[in-house]
């Protein structure tokens, strides 16, 4: 890690994953956020919960792990999110999302702003974008920042909220763009996803949005980058999943901050964030705790 933490913002949904083994903490900022923390960096969240039991328990889990609440608003007229999640035996997960929470409304207090104009990355993704708030609070939040920070969009394409023209959109704000392969499919070519064309979809969306990065993850069979023109794939390796809430998240904490190192190089980067999402598979919910058994 470089001596000073980078500073980070993630903006987005943060709410309660409910999964048949338990309710965990998740949403993916939240998640991407836990990561970044665990890993050293320099993290604030900036979200919204309900002034309700959830609410409360989240942000105490929050300040357990050491990570800022400052930049999460309370809302008395909405709930906090709750994502009801069906996992099948192989470990994929569906998810069913509650409308109309508290993470539908995001503001940006004086905290937020000032993390953002010093921030070295924003990571924003596209569930949160389903409300005219949020866009709005999200162009507001880009404006502010740094204009040498990296902007890194996450899509999250979940039914119903899979707007592929916004998505778009906010993938030509960004520096580094990570999608799985049948968002790139969706993305790139409207087509299903198929094995081995990564590679293309990446060049395709590179070229349609002007995206500096390219990162698509394909599970089990490992994840690719285009940088600098050149496509670096890191074959996955298997393990015993539990389930795979949150190992994308973890994938992108991990791979961001290798890529703030920018001397160690981008294949380096690839290999450490695919071996951190293929330890949080194997793990029950999205953010367990770190221990002997994480990678390094």
């Amino acid at each position: 890690m470089p001596s000073t933490p980078p500073s980070i913002v993630c903006f987005g949904e943060i709410l309660w994953d409910i999964l048949p083994r338990g309710r965990f903490p998740g949403g993916a900022p939240f998640n991407v956020g836990f990561h970044l923390h665990a890993q050293g960096a320099d993290v604030l969240l900036a979200s919204a919960v309900g002034c309700d039991e959830f609410g409360n328990e989240l942000l105490s889990r929050l300040r357990s792990a050491g990570i800022p609440t400052a930049g999460i608003t309370r809302h008395a007229d909405l709930p906090t999110g709750t994502v009801h999640a069906k996992v099948a035996p192989e470990g994929d997960a569906q998810y069913q999302i509650v409308e109309n929470v508290a993470w539908d409304r995001i503001e940006l207090n004086p905290a937020v702003l000032a993390a953002a104009a010093k921030a070295r990355a924003i990571i924003f993704g596209s569930l949160a974008q389903r409300s005219t708030y949020n866009r709005n609070s999200l162009d507001e939040l880009l404006e502010v920042a740094d204009p040498e920070a990296w902007r890194v969009f996450d899509i999250n394409l979940r039914s119903p909220h899979d707007d592929l023209a916004l998505a778009g959109l906010l993938a030509s704000r960004a520096t580094l763009l990570k999608l799985n392969s049948a968002e790139a499919a969706r993305l790139a070519t409207g087509a299903d996803e198929r094995p081995g064309r990564e590679e293309q979809d990446a060049r395709r969306l590179q070229s349609e949005t002007g995206c500096r990065l390219v990162c698509v993850t394909a599970g089990a069979r490992g994840a690719g980058i285009l940088a600098d023109g050149k496509w670096y794939w890191e074959t996955g390796r298997a393990v015993a999943v539990a389930d795979t809430v949150g190992a994308g998240d973890a994938f992108l904490a991990t791979l961001l901050l290798r890529l703030l190192e920018a001397p160690k190089g981008v294949q380096p980067a690839l290999t450490a964030a695919c071996r951190m999402g293929e330890w949080v598979a194997t793990q029950p919910g999205a953010t367990p705790a770190y221990g002997p058994s994480t990678p390094r």
